[in-house]
């Protein structure tokens, strides 16, 4: 096992494999990495298992314990030979994951479970494998009342587990378990309450490539392919698409690629018919659905204004102007005019074919037992075109009857809302903008070159980049982007990667360099080595991250989504209470009879207070708040480096008032190197070096590099170079201490203070004035002890970052204290924290003490941030309130953080918290806003102002309100587009 981790860290230490750390590894590495593949042919698997084979097999993954050898994986596999329904084992001897295959209408995983255990180790599920996640486009969602409806029907469906609608994203997620339920189920279930539902993605959409096939003539043809693609190793899913002859292909990236598919369906042509197979782009979904309602609206509104406008005209401008309007008082038959005849007829078509989604929805809503804006709408424009067709029959068979219709109202106010609803749509798309900009940075096509036995370019040839493999040679030129996340491996050059990461100066790349896919490459040439692709790519990463955050629903929101349940009723119940009131009051005379306008009576005058109640009433706009506000400041965070991951993180980063910084790799460069190496002991420096060497070159942590590092150099200087490095024996990591190893026959230990004293290694005082002296300066002391005995120390400094005083200042500035939280000895935590202004500090604190640390200051009520690298303080990100993880770079997927830091520029902790700061404060001024609207436009258009003002609002300008209402939400939101840093620094 040793042996292994011995080479890997020499790979890392050549500068050639360092992009391995960041690479998806597998759960289960291939047999040379320590892991049995077992294909189970058991003599006591029947045919009936045999049948099996061909029928759907399912994939169950454990954790197994106590397996130190393949001994140990042997003996789980003769007892899993026997059980009927297992396919295949896979077994990690490192770390004691398991994948089994298995059939399950022959066995089950309790049962595979139990035969593990009866072999006699330990084993645990890993059941959250059996969870799928879908995202799917919602049609026909108006206000928070509609999200919650689907929420509601989606938790009813058996098999679902958590389900999360979007009002602004206009999507859902659900986690669901597919064994239980699947994705043509959930659909269907949102469809039954009335909206329409559309697959965005899967979760088996990891990498996916879609190709347009030609020379398929028959359904032979497509079997062959079809077959061909099921059996090929590395493909996880196929479906084919026989009229449109295309194919959609999921795969594993680390074993096979597009044009690997591609070259493999080409060359299964047989005999005469040639198959060729080209790479087919979908449109993009959520572009092709906004562009599509966004003109369903705008042509349902064109056409309500071809009706509109001339009933507008009929009843309000030309009875105005005499003599042009006479003719319209001009009596058919007893008190029916042409004017009424023409609103009538004008009208409907408003009403009910233009106005039918009012319908629809209302409808769908009620039978949810709920209501939304669709119930107002339709309540309101239904009350005033029923009471105009009363007036027009009554017109009609009564000689003396006078009353006045209200078409205007009921087409006016479908044609404002249906233009309120455009222009919302059109601003909600604005929202996304930054995210839209991102997906639009990868360039379409790249340069791959095909290299020989000795490295050199035999031949160049243009692809689309989605065609680009793992491992591939990419050639990017001057003023060209970065095709592919990589490594660079021959050439130099400056990198703009200002659009990923909000940094403005180009970065320098040279061989071993990493570089982000979507980045501009400014003043070289340079070849790219591919290490992510697909989906694995940080645009994607980042694209997707955003995405979730977007549709994760903030806790502010709440208020909104609590009010929603009861405005709409509450809303019709003050509606009817309005006309009750001023119908009441007109007929006992209340009020003077020359308050009611001409051409009214008591009962329409009331009739239109009670109409406007219903249409200037917006839960729109309550519900857009939050969400709006959210998509924007989530895009532009992601556009400036700072990832935050939904509206939880982005509200509770508001409240922080403490910051905990770790040091090394956060208030550090995070490169620590050796400044100087003493000798206690009779060792020769060369060979006290080798022993280090040997003992540190298992270790992950930046101070054993820079010590392996370090004697590498001395080496070289000398003039010598070992052939290769030492195995270690009995390797053990102390955490916070250091590590132990054997060494050929001597025992060393490498690591501070607190190990020496464990180990009762004596330091005697030449050793303790040496560390003494170093760690005034902020220097860490690395002791090595031989055989017992101490034999020398490294000094090794790790310079602070240039930004970290200012950044520690300006957090004081916004009232939020800064600690330090180090493992490194007292006296050097001392001397940083000085050097950056940090006032309170811990010392000698292993990762879980980081943790415990965190959740005293909590237990204060102080509200914590932790900024952290993301993996050796995973405990204390997740601990803290707001876990940051800094200089995340392309591995922007840290599980253990809630904000994500592309560079490792401290400067973007303020970015963070004052984002969130200001998104908050948007999110409050949109509540204002919409509560203010609706807690004095109600009022209002219930006529309140009337009897002292004579001001009315009459139904289709109450319309128009609610209308403005929501877009000036939209519209409020989208000002975050115009945020600032607030420190502008430079990255020493």
């Amino acid at each position: 096992m040793f042996p292994f981790r011995g080479r890997m860290s020499s790979i890392r230490e050549n500068g050639v494999g360092e992009e391995l750390d960041d690479l998806k590894a597998p759960l289960l590495r291939p047999a040379s990495g320590g892991a049995v593949t077992i294909t189970v042919t058991a003599a006591g698997q029947n045919s009936k298992a045999a049948a099996a084979a061909d029928k759907k097999v399912r994939t169950a993954k454990f954790k197994i314990g106590d397996i130190k050898c393949t001994a140990c994986t042997a003996s789980i596999e003769s007892m899993l030979k026997e059980l009927a329904g297992v396919q295949t084992v896979a077994i990690s001897v490192l770390d004691g994951h398991a994948a089994v295959t298995y059939v399950p209408e022959l066995t089950t995983v309790e049962k595979i479970k139990e035969t593990i255990e009866d072999a006699g180790f330990p084993v645990e599920h890993l059941s959250e494998q059996d969870i799928a996640v879908c995202r799917l486009k919602i049609k026909g969602m108006m206000c928070t009342s509609c999200s919650e409806s689907i929420e509601r029907a989606l938790l009813l469906v058996d098999g679902v587990k958590k389900a999360v609608v979007g009002l602004a994203l206009e999507e859902a997620k659900v986690h669901f378990d597919p064994n239980v339920v699947d994705i043509a189920g959930i659909i269907e279930s949102i469809e039954g309450s009335g909206f329409g539902a559309v697959l965005v993605s899967s979760g088996a959409d990891v990498n996916k490539v879609h190709l347009k096939l030609e020379g398929v003539d028959s359904l032979e043809d497509c079997k062959r392919i079809r077959s061909l693609l099921d059996s090929a190793q590395g493909v996880n899913h196929v479906e084919m698409d026989m009229d449109e002859q295309k194919v959609t292909i999921n795969y594993d990236s680390a074993i096979t690629g597009p044009r690997s598919l591609i070259q493999l369906i080409e060359e299964a042509s047989p005999g005469p018919n040639i198959y060729l197979a080209t790479l087919f782009v979908p449109p993009r979904q959520r572009e092709s659905d906004q562009l599509q309602e966004t003109r369903m609206y705008r042509n349902q509104f064109l056409w309500s204004c071809i009706f509109s406008v001339p009933v507008f005209l009929f009843s309000m401008a030309l009875p105005m102007l005499h003599p042009y309007g006479n003719w319209l008082s001009y009596k058919l038959y007893h008190n029916l005019t042409v004017g009424m005849l023409l609103r009538w007829i004008l009208c409907t078509p408003v009403q009910f074919i233009v106005g039918r989604r009012f319908y629809v929805g209302a409808y769908h809503a009620l039978r949810r037992k709920s209501a939304n804006m669709d119930v107002l709408v339709a309540l309101g424009t239904n009350t005033a075109y029923f009471y105009s067709v009363y007036v027009i029959i009554k017109a009609t068979l009564a000689e003396n009857f006078e009353g006045q219709d209200f078409f205007e109202t009921s087409a006016m106010l479908i044609s404002f809302i249906l233009l309120g609803k455009y222009l919302e749509i059109v601003a909600k798309g604005k929202t996304s903008d930054a995210l839209a900009k991102l997906t639009e940075l990868a360039p379409e096509t790249a340069c791959l070159l095909t290299l020989d036995a000795g490295g050199k370019v035999v031949s160049e040839e243009e692809i689309s980049t989605q065609l680009i493999q793992r491992n591939d040679i990419i050639k990017i030129v001057p003023g060209a982007k970065v095709a592919v996340d990589g490594v660079v491996v021959d050439g130099q050059s400056h990198v703009n990667e200002s659009m990923i990461t909000g940094e403005a100066r180009p970065v320098a790349k040279r061989p071993g360099d990493k570089v982000i896919g979507g980045t501009m490459n400014e003043n070289g040439c340079i070849y790219v080595k591919a290490t992510h692709v697909g989906s694995e790519a940080a645009l994607s990463q980042i694209v997707q991250l955003v995405e979730a955050a977007q549709l994760a629903r903030a806790p502010v929101q709440l208020l909104a989504d609590r009010i929603s349940r009861y405005f709409v009723p509450t809303v019709v119940v003050v509606a009817f209470i309005t006309w009750l009131v001023w119908f009441t009051a007109g007929e006992v005379g209340l009020y003077p009879r020359n308050w009611i306008p001409k051409a009214m009576d008591k009962f329409e005058l009331a009739l239109q207070f009670g109409i406007s109640v219903l249409v200037i009433a917006c839960p729109c706009a309550l519900g857009l708040a939050t969400p709006t506000a959210v998509m924007v400041a989530t895009g532009k965070g992601a556009s400036q480096g700072v990832l935050i991951k939904g509206g939880d993180a982005l509200e509770k980063a508001h409240t922080v008032k403490t910051v905990v910084f770790d040091k090394t790799g956060t208030l550090t460069v995070g490169k620590p190197q050796v400044v100087s190496a003493v000798l206690f002991s009779s060792f020769s420096m060369e060979e006290f070096c080798d022993l280090a060497t040997a003992a540190e070159a298992n270790s992950e942590h930046p101070i054993a590099k820079a010590v392996v590092d370090h004697a590498k150099r001395f080496r070289h200087k000398i003039g010598s170079s070992p052939d290769h490095i030492p195995d270690v024996k009995d390797f053990q990591v102390h955490t916070g201490a250091g590590v132990t190893g054997k060494v050929g026959e001597r025992v060393v230990l490498v690591g501070n203070r607190r190990l020496m004293r464990t180990s009762e290694i004596t330091l005697v005082p030449e050793v303790e004035k040496y560390i003494f002296e170093n760690e005034e300066l902020a220097r860490t002391c690395v002791l090595v002890a031989i055989d017992g005995k101490m034999a020398g120390a490294f000094a090794v400094t790790d310079p602070v970052k240039p930004e970290a005083q200012r950044v520690v200042s300006f957090l004081r500035s916004m009232g939020i204290t800064s600690i330090m939280v180090t493992g490194d000895n007292r006296a050097t935590a001392a001397a940083i924290a000085r050097d950056v202004g940090i006032d309170y500090f811990f010392a000698e604190t292993s990762p879980v003490g980081k943790a415990d640390k965190i959740k005293d200051l909590q237990g204060k009520g102080v509200i914590v941030a932790m900024v952290g690298d993301g993996i050796n303080d995973s405990p204390a990100l997740v601990a803290a309130d707001v876990g940051m993880a800094i200089g995340a770079g392309t591995n922007v997927a840290i599980e253990a953080a809630d904000i994500v830091l592309i560079k490792s520029n401290l400067e973007d902790v303020v970015t963070a918290i004052d984002l969130s700061r200001q998104t908050i404060a948007r999110i409050r001024m949109n509540y204002v806003w919409a509560l203010g609207y609706n807690v004095l436009g109600m009022p209002i258009a219930a006529g309140i102002l009337y009897p002292f003002t004579g001001i009315r609002l009459p139904p289709w300008l109450a319309g128009a309100c609610m209308a403005a209402s929501s877009l000036s939400v939209v519209c409020s939101s989208l000002l975050l587009q115009s945020y600032k840093k607030p420190l502008h620094g430079r990255e020493g």
